[in-house]
């Protein structure tokens, strides 16, 4: 038998899936939009997931060939469009107003959006620890709201897999970066600790120069007494702040963040390129994960105002919180304010190392 689109696809189950609780399709427009959107939304997280989870697999291997890194990088694009795709679908539920919703919504008393397993899904997959998590409601555990009356629910059974699937992509990208050879050397190497030391003191140096040589220009400025003060507080502050940083008492930490700054410094060389490429995507999709949480807390906002979330959730605030809180690839995030222009960086005295080879 010949395929065909309908098929293929399942048009017609697919088109039979819009009748919330009851046996036929709503009659209003609006609660028939509200089902397909969250349907549509359901669909892009298996997708996110799937890449996700390719690229977790990639750099879960004790050793990550530069060609993977293309497929990886592709992956990881493909989040970024996902979630962006999926934010711009509250624009479509911003078609309704207040009233439109108010009509309906007492019928997801006590469903609510948080009950999206998939969505948990992502953030575990992604590496958000439980000390990180803003408490929903009276629950203890985020996975209090997934359970059935009878107690469990497939929602529940999916997330406790996804708990015990490590490592989590920020642990495997973590481990990658511990693994990258910085000014040549390779952790298992005797002299490692000191060439990173080295490494992080250099730069240390540089970039208290150039914050100084910032102070001294903004002295010359015709600035208040008091403007002055502030501002050289806020570059002390700064440059204090970069030497907790970067000399974290645990190595393995602080080897990972100089991992980081010596991709971002040196980004040019070659063998670098693509590292530097992964790394500007997961900030990527980090931001474009937390766009799409603030761009739901105004859809909600403008949607229902301050009302208690259908799951007894405190609803706009519950979402503020999570869009400000939750960042999972933090020291990715904060190299981004440490970065040095090109002029100031350290020369590199090896940089052949990280040229193209031969084979």
């Amino acid at each position: 038998m010949k395929p065909n689109y309908w098929s293929y696809i399942r048009v017609e189950e697919l088109l039979s899936l819009q009748n919330g609780l009851g046996d036929r399709e709503p009659e209003k427009n609006e609660e028939v939009m509200f089902i397909v959107v969250h349907q549509i939304d359901e669909l892009w997280f298996k997708l996110i997931l799937r890449e996700l989870k390719t690229v977790r697999d990639l750099f879960r291997q004790s050793h990550v060939p530069e060609t993977a890194l293309a497929r990886a990088a592709r992956s990881l694009k493909r989040v970024c469009i996902l979630l962006r795709l999926a934010a711009e679908h509250f624009a479509l539920m911003e078609t309704m107003t207040p009233r439109d919703f108010l009509d309906f919504r007492d019928k997801l008393v006590p469903a609510s959006g948080f009950q999206s397993a998939q969505f948990r899904e992502m953030e575990i997959l992604l590496g958000l620890g439980m000390e990180l998590r803003v408490p929903f409601g009276r629950e203890g555990s985020y996975t209090s709201s997934l359970r059935a009356e009878s107690g469990g629910s497939p929602a529940l059974e999916r997330v406790r897999r996804r708990e015990g699937d490590r490592p989590y992509l920020r642990e495997a990208i973590e481990q990658w970066l511990l693994r990258t050879p910085i000014e040549g050397s390779q952790p298992d190497e005797t002299r490692d600790r000191e060439v990173v030391d080295h490494f992080l003191e250099r730069f240390l140096e540089r970039h208290r120069a150039d914050l100084t040589a910032q102070m001294r220009r903004i002295e010359d400025q015709t600035l208040t007494h008091a403007d002055v003060d502030r501002l050289k507080t806020s570059y002390e502050t700064e440059m204090k702040d970069a030497e907790v940083f970067l000399r974290a008492p645990d190595f393995q930490r602080r080897r990972i963040r100089a991992a980081i700054l010596f991709i971002e410094s040196y980004r040019e060389l070659p063998l670098l390129s693509w590292p530097r490429e992964i790394l500007d995507l997961v900030v990527e999709m980090e931001q474009s994960l937390l766009i799409f949480r603030q761009r739901h807390a105004r859809m909600v906002e403008r949607m229902i105002g301050r009302r208690v979330g259908t799951g007894g959730s405190s609803g706009v605030d519950y979402l503020d919180a999570t869009a400000i809180k939750y960042r999972i690839f933090e020291d990715v995030w904060a190299v981004r304010t440490l970065l040095l222009r090109e002029a100031s960086i350290p020369p590199l005295a090896n940089a052949s190392f990280y040229e193209f080879r031969a084979q």
